[in-house]
């Protein structure tokens, strides 16, 4: 047997998941409190020991760590126009699992410079212009950066006419110069850009975020929790040497504060008679709904759905939902236990949290008549023919009605201009080990790949 333990620092908890390399199965999980304020090594060895308790003792041969710690990876991204470079750069962000606190468009104002300073980001991506086109956007935001009293590295993806000027205008900071988002019109290479912020998150955030005390624990701190989480879900649905994948698939992950959507899909048209607008999706997709979750934002999922939706998924007043959601917006901690309304109310707060997170994410439809008569416009990924749908958070793993709950992911014909799968398989992450599943497969793919399609539960197949 060759155990590994995988680990996750997360804001909460800090997770653990104990695997054998040799048998390709799951030994066991579990969680404590992560003491970042303090040494994160004593939550962390208390993961190990509640851990232990229904393993036995275990000789690791291998740590690996994620961490969403501390607020995560928190960037700020500032680009040209909203549906094109500064698009280009959010999505670089969201891809290497970052949390995006703001996009800026066009040239930052003092007031933006202020809203920076205050916000603190751990980050800073700014693009703007195709390769030899416009500079003038991104030289006069350097210019404004290079005032700013926070302190935070840059990394500048841009016009490769004006990056090393960029970085001169900012000396004293600590810049990266990485190439260009957006380098012709309509064409996307995020991918310089994410590896250079996992990069950064390795060598500066995890000492900010206080991680660096567990370094001497572990064999390597690797990516952000988002990182592994999409590593695991592109893993799943591609495969790799050796072992099938299950295809296109879209995951969900509800969280107390969060919703994350991810879709391993290409997304084109579908149709003759349907044409592309703006830039291309990406193959490997993240969306992070920050108004959307369980208890710190529970009233951005009660704004989106309407307190009549919520009270009819429930079988609740409306004034018993408003009055319970008011509870918990004050009490994030409560969890629902055997109270019959709490676990109604959670169920529909799910519900709509998955259906408002996963239209967010999915493209749209849009009617156009031209001279060749009707035509339809799409914007964002089709993902009306993806068949399987991952769910993980602990409002969908602690409930039977699981399927129930994701089912609201898909295609609804009071929206037929929304591009959610028509059906799907669903598969639920009861073990709660997605993440450790992303770490594991950057040195073991089969094993993690084989691992997760034991532990992945189906709860059948949706209509």
């Amino acid at each position: 047997m060759t155990p590994i333990l995988l680990i996750d620092f997360g804001s909460t908890y800090t997770k653990v998941t104990a695997v054998d390399a040799d048998g390709e199965t799951l030994l066991g999980t579990a969680a404590a409190y992560t003491t970042v304020q303090t040494d994160v090594g004593e939550g962390l060895a208390e993961a190990v020991r509640l851990l232990e308790e229904k393993t036995g003792p275990l000789q690791f041969a291998e740590r690996y760590a994620c961490s969403s710690a501390a607020g995560g990876l928190r960037m700020i991204t500032s680009g040209l126009v909203p549906e094109l470079t500064a698009e280009a750069a959010r999505q670089a962000s969201l891809g290497a699992g970052a949390k995006v606190i703001q996009v800026y468009s066009f040239q930052l104002t003092e007031e933006d410079l202020e809203d920076i300073e205050a916000a603190r980001p751990d980050i800073m991506l700014l693009v703007g212009g195709t390769d030899g086109g416009n500079s003038e956007c991104i030289l006069h935001n350097a210019r404004m950066l290079a005032q700013c009293k926070a302190d935070f590295p840059v990394v500048i993806a841009g016009n490769r006419s004006a990056v090393r000027q960029c970085a001169r205008l900012l000396e004293g900071r600590e810049t990266y110069i990485c190439e260009n988002v957006m380098p012709r019109f309509g064409t996307l290479n995020i991918l310089p850009a994410q590896q250079q912020i996992r990069e950064i998150f390795l060598r500066r955030i995890i000492h900010a975020k206080g991680l660096s005390k567990a370094s001497e624990l572990i064999s390597g701190i690797l990516m952000p929790t988002p990182s592994a989480m999409m590593k695991a879900m592109q893993l799943l649905a591609e495969g790799c040497e050796g072992e099938k994948g299950i295809g296109e698939l879209i995951a969900v992950d509800v969280g107390g504060a969060t919703t994350d959507v991810y879709s391993i899909a290409e997304g084109m048209p579908r149709n003759a008679n349907t044409i592309y607008k703006g830039l291309p999706e990406p193959y490997v997709k993240r969306t992070v709904e920050g108004d959307i979750g369980m208890r710190y934002s529970i009233r951005g999922i009660l704004e989106a759905a309407g307190t009549q939706q919520l009270a009819q998924l429930s079988g609740l007043s409306r004034d018993r939902v408003e009055t319970l959601v008011d509870y918990l917006a004050g009490h994030t901690d409560v969890l629902p236990g055997d109270d019959p309304e709490m676990r109604a109310l959670d169920e529909a707060l799910a519900s709509m949290a998955i259906e408002t997170a996963v239209r967010r994410h999915a493209g749209t439809l849009e009617e156009a008549y031209t001279m060749m008569g009707l035509t339809y416009v799409q914007t964002g990924k089709d993902l009306t023919d993806v068949g399987q749908i991952v769910a993980t958070g602990g409002s969908l793993i602690h409930t039977v009605n699981t399927g129930k709950i994701v089912s609201h992911a898909l295609y609804n014909p009071a929206d037929p201009m929304s591009l959610r799968p028509r059906s799907a398989k669903i598969w639920v992450d009861r073990s709660y080990i997605l993440a450790a599943m992303g770490l594991l497969s950057e040195t073991r793919p089969q094993t993690a790949l084989r691992i997760m399609k034991k532990e992945l539960q189906s709860v059948g197949d949706s209509e």
